[in-house]
């Protein structure tokens, strides 16, 4: 990759690292495209791994707010959802990733905007759990599940709940590409550069939370990833 390249993946990463720490969620909705855009070889490890960097600090700053119980049983449904997500990136060429991503993303963009909200039952949670991990292992995008179920929660509690859910989940899944291949020294190289790019977001976001209400941060990161999926198919289609 040429350092343009780098260059806009970091500020894709910067914002989509602020997003997820005001919100607890959008850090691949908004990323992912993007990375996608200039090497889908790049994903879904590349984002997993600067996201759980994210859900560590987040879910240590909003410890007290965790809803532990509906994060406990969404992970349930998470594990084998994460082990059916890194079958699908054994298996998926990078140009299927790409269109898998995007169709991800515009999925959980309309029935966020339609106003779907399940009530977070034993069922529910577990059922989005296993959907979050199907989609967070294979494409980096497990938000969107969580987000409808959690959607009643507010400010500290949705960050924190939403967090811990991703911070433990993303580890099972990175465990699951491990063993399937996908972890890779390109991968590992790209993350590493893009740290600073997550630390400086979540430092903003800090600050973003005093300013900007919950539902502006999601109107914000639902239109960006709705844009970005909108382009990542467009370059499927002249490719």
């Amino acid at each position: 990759m040429s350092w343009a390249d780098y260059a806009v993946i970091a500020l894709a990463v910067f914002a989509a690292a602020g997003l997820q720490a005001s919100i607890g969620f959008g850090m691949g909705m908004l990323a992912a495209p993007i990375i996608a855009l200039v090497d889908p070889k790049l994903l879904p490890v590349s984002i997993i791994m600067l996201a759980l960097l994210v859900t560590i600090m987040v879910t240590a700053r909003e410890r007290s707010e965790l809803d532990l119980r509906g994060a406990g049983w969404a992970l349930l449904g998470r594990i084998p959802g994460s082990i059916c997500g890194a079958w699908l990136v054994a298996v998926l060429p990078g140009e299927g990733l790409s269109w898998l991503v995007a169709a991800t993303v515009l999925a959980g963009v309309v029935l966020a905007f339609l106003g779907w909200q399940p009530a977070p039952r034993r069922l529910s949670l577990v059922t989005a759990g296993a959907a979050s991990g199907i989609m967070g292992t294979a494409t980096s995008i497990g938000g969107a599940p969580m987000a409808l179920i959690w959607q009643r929660h507010q400010g500290a509690r949705l960050r924190g709940t939403m967090s811990a859910f991703f911070m433990v989940g993303s580890a099972v899944s990175l465990a699951a590409l491990a063993v399937a291949g996908a972890v890779t020294a390109q991968v590992l190289v790209l993350v590493a550069w893009m740290v600073p790019a997550v630390l400086a977001g979540y430092a903003v976001s800090r600050f973003v939370n005093r300013f900007l209400d919950a539902r502006r941060l999601r109107l914000l990161a639902l239109s960006v990833s709705g844009l970005g999926a909108v382009l990542l198919a467009g370059q499927s289609l002249l490719g």
